[in-house]
């Protein structure tokens, strides 16, 4: 029986039809802007759920559940009496009696009307689409059907290598499934990046076990052999699988839109002017569903301002104007999938007219930048970033604000060095920069958020919305909010978490001062609440930088992460490495002996580090104690490549064998790591130690670089390799022996004492307030009256070394930890290796699979 419901009031009626991401921002704006004080608001939804967020929506595989993703729990609707109803389809609308009729029978009249209906996922019509197994990826409901098949098998594959088909494979892996992408298109992201970008992160994916097939058609799914599934390509190659996820782009959800006669695009899409208004002018389309100017925007940024452009139409008559219009949109992305960064800004593809085109490749390092600039190289029109996304921010501002490029424009996308032009401040943007794109908040609007009493970013959040979206602005919003506070001269938070407010150096000076000996005792003392996963390693290295205690102590034990919990580097199939120390890469015949004796026994993979030691892969962790109790029996010790600490000081033969040595590298690179081996530090340390000025030790690029000279050493500070490789600078010349392990003290120690939390010591150094010069006044000059107390707590440091290993092995309570399962003595199953080149690796989730048939 069919009924008509109605309002006993005189504001006219406006109705939502969808409750996605869109549909509510469009809420929250009509409310922002007092429309819930003019219209009877009601909102309808086809899912059980309210509004949630599906920008994040993989994360419900890692352990966020529906509330955690909710956008709202009906309060906000509540408090301004916006109705709302789940789990009601809208199948008609009448537009000539101004009504809806709902799948239930009801009816319901409007006065104006807001399609946010979003979109659907596209399903190719390949024969057996629709069989058994097979999904799409767009509810939290399409999900859970994801989660309890992926229960019952051991292989899925994703159809589709866009963005949505990237971050559904994601979920496979993260659910345990040997995973595949299949894509038609002839590279990854198509749309995003060109051919070589494509190129990169396919290579990168590939080497996260994700077996990737482009260019591939899929002709039919039939049922499999070994699994449930058998995908036959066109080519005629195949691939068998249990679970398919299709992701192979969106359609806009226009069924109303036809239904009713509003027009619609040639392909697709409700018409709509800048405005969002439809061919009926109280009929309004936002978000997916929306066709602008013959464009559907499938990012939810563009949907955020069609959601602002139609409110401030509707509420034309009390802002005074039709407020924001909408004329397009950014469709800059910058994402993390499977691990890997991918950014992509303007035309990525450079198809402006005279472009012209920069680009930096790094094959070993796995990253590819390129940027697209105007005939004159005055002005950015587009980039792709794959590998690394640092870049994007300063990229992104040049593009949005057409900021002049600076003359040696390339260098924005090379690894810093020399005087190349660095990234923008955020004093060099204009007040219109968009900050947020995903809603819409600018510079300016930061700075009023600021002057009308936000002062933190957390409250900039709560009131413009930035990074509350996809979060990748929340960097820059930060720097924009403490440059606005330390305009005004309020003074910047720098807690270190939520639980102390204090920076990480004052948490060492607490520590110390206070003779703190446990995170307890500081957390009662100086905090609050019970600690997280920022300040918890933090203070645990401050303690073992002050104290130098034994890490796997009762009390510091729940403050290590993985790798320092079990003392060895946890590898990608959950195996660990055996990394012992070799000072200065010199090695005994015995002692090398051992370590293939070792490797031989436990079938480990064995592999000469460029920091001159040697790794030994493939432990399990049972196994960690008994291969630990051979090396320290032959006299090794811990090589501490698990912490945050000194890893290896590489070294030349020096003067004891070349005949271009003029001093005994080898003596002082071993005298320097015996020295420096138990010093924990904000960051991990390495030094090299060059016999001569031809530099084959590489000392120049790392954090402590020593070089021979006739006149004795030359010290070097605060270089490093990595993602961005830095030269170190020329410290002290011609120092002696004593000297330059004075200076390093200093240095080192000045470094733990102040850094910043996982703060390398060369962004540490050009952090300090006047940068070298400053860091010579301190440690040659003694400007701060620090040196005796640096080269005291150094020696502190020497004076209680001790091997983690061997105090471990005498601690049965320690040995405890070193167990597989608690509950089972027997071996992890899911630990595989196959033999490659001689030597043993892990197996790939295929490989896994037909050593088990096999063995069946």
């Amino acid at each position: 029986m069919t009924s008509t419901v109605s309002f006993l009031t005189t504001k006219p009626h406006l109705i939502v039809i969808g409750n996605g991401m869109v549909g509510h921002h469009f809420v929250e704006q009509m409310i922002a802007q007092g429309g819930h004080e003019e219209f009877n608001i009601t909102v309808f939804g086809e899912e059980p759920y309210l509004a949630y967020d599906r920008v994040h929506l993989s994360e419900y595989f890692t352990g966020k559940g529906a509330a955690d993703l909710a956008m709202t729990d009906g309060s906000l609707y509540n408090e301004h009496s916006v109705r709302y109803f789940t789990n009601s389809l809208v199948t008609e609308i009448d537009r000539a009696a101004k009504q809806l009729l709902l799948q239930n029978g009801d009816s319901l009249s409007y006065e104006k009307l807001v399609l946010a209906t979003g979109s659907y996922p596209f399903v190719p019509p390949i024969p057996g689409h629709n069989r058994e197994n097979t999904f799409v990826y767009r509810t939290l409901d399409d999900l859970d059907a994801i989660r309890a098949c992926a229960k019952q098998v051991t292989r899925g594959t994703v159809v589709g290598g866009g963005l949505l088909g990237l971050e559904a494979a994601n979920a496979l892996k993260n659910l345990g499934l040997e995973t595949s992408v299949v894509e038609f298109a002839p590279r990854l992201m198509p749309v995003q990046l060109d051919e070589k970008g494509g190129s990169v992160l396919k290579e990168m994916i590939e080497g996260l076990d994700v077996k990737v097939y482009t260019d591939t058609a899929t002709k039919e799914i039939v049922d499999g052999e070994n699994s449930f599934h058998r995908m036959n390509f066109a080519d005629g190659s195949h691939l068998e699988t249990d679970l398919i996820l299709f992701s192979a782009g969106i359609r806009p959800q226009d069924a109303l839109a036809h239904q009713s006669g509003l027009t619609v695009g040639e392909r697709g899409g409700i018409c709509v002017n800048n405005h969002c208004q439809t061919s009926d002018e109280d009929i309004y389309a936002i978000g997916e569903c929306a066709l602008w100017n013959n464009r559907i925007f499938g990012l939810v940024a563009p949907g955020y301002a069609m959601a602002k452009s139609a409110a401030g139409h509707l509420l034309a008559h009390l802002l005074g104007s039709a407020g924001v219009t909408f004329t397009g949109a950014d469709m800059s992305t910058k994402l993390k999938l499977l691990g890997c960064d991918v950014g992509s800004v303007g035309d990525a593809h450079a198809q402006s007219q005279g472009c012209k085109v920069f680009v930096y490749q790094d094959e070993i390092s796995q990253s590819f930048r390129k940027m697209v600039v105007s005939e004159d190289g005055k002005k950015l029109l587009g980039a792709v970033l794959v590998g690394d996304n640092s870049y994007y921010d300063t990229l992104l501002q040049y593009y949005l604000n057409a900021i002049d490029l600076p003359e040696q424009a390339q260098a924005l996308i090379l690894p810093a060095m020399g005087d190349a032009p660095v990234g923008l401040g955020v004093d060099a943007l204009p007040a219109t920069a968009s900050i947020c794109s995903c809603h819409n908040v600018s510079k300016q609007d930061i700075s009023d958020a600021v002057c009308s009493g936000a002062l933190s970013v957390g409250d900039v959040k709560g009131v413009t919305k930035a990074a509350t979206g996809c979060g990748g602005c929340a960097a820059l919003l930060k720097k924009v909010v403490d440059n606005e506070l330390l305009a005004l001269g309020v003074e910047v938070s720098t807690d270190i978490c939520e639980h102390f407010a204090y920076t990480r150096q004052d948490l060492y000076n607490l520590v110390k001062i206070g003779e703190i000996k446990t995170f307890n005792e500081l957390l009662k003392t100086h905090g609050k609440g019970h600690g997280c996963e920022i300040c918890k390693p933090a203070v645990g290295s401050i303690l073992a930088s002050v104290w130098n205690d034994y890490v796997l102590k009762k009390e510091h034990i729940s403050l290590q992460d993985t790798n320092d919990r079990f003392l060895a580097n946890m590898q990608k199939d959950g195996t660990y490495s055996i990394v012992p120390r070799i000072p200065g890469g010199e090695i005994t015949p015995d002692r090398l002996i051992v370590l293939g004796e070792v490797a031989k026994e436990y079938s480990l993979y064995t592999k000469i580090t460029g920091g001159q030691r040697i790794d030994l892969f493939g432990a399990t962790l049972p196994q960690l104690p008994e291969i630990w109790e051979k090396l320290i029996a032959a006299g090794f010790e811990t090589g501490q490549a698990y912490g945050k600490s000194l890893r290896t000081v590489k070294s030349c033969v020096g003067s004891t064998w070349c005949r271009y040595g003029v001093n005994d590298s080898m003596k002082m690179a071993i005298d320097l790591e015996n020295r420096y081996k138990g010093l924990r530090s904000p960051h991990k340390i390495k030094f090299a130690v060059s016999g001569c000025t031809r530099e084959c030790a590489e000392a120049q690029s790392k954090d402590i670089g020593v070089i021979a000279t006739e006149g004795g050493w030359n010290l070097y500070v605060c270089g490093n390799g990595g993602m961005k490789p830095r030269h170190g600078d020329l410290f002290a010349k011609d120092l002696d022996d004593e000297t330059l392990v004075k200076y390093i003290d200093r240095v080192l120690m000045f470094y733990t004492k102040t850094a910043d939390r996982l703060q390398r010591t060369s962004v540490w150094m050009d952090g300090l307030e006047g940068g070298l010069d400053y860091l010579k006044d301190v440690v040659i000059h003694d400007k701060l009256g620090l040196c005796g107390e640096l080269e005291a707590r150094m020696q502190h440091i020497v004076d209680t070394f001790q091997c983690e290993w061997k105090t471990t092995l005498e601690d049965p309570e320690a040995l405890k930890t070193f167990r597989q399962f608690v509950n089972y003595e027997g071996s992890d199953n899911n630990v595989v290796f196959v033999e490659e080149r001689d030597q043993m690796r892990p197996a790939t989730e295929l490989e896994k699979q037909q050593l088990i048939a096999k063995v069946g």
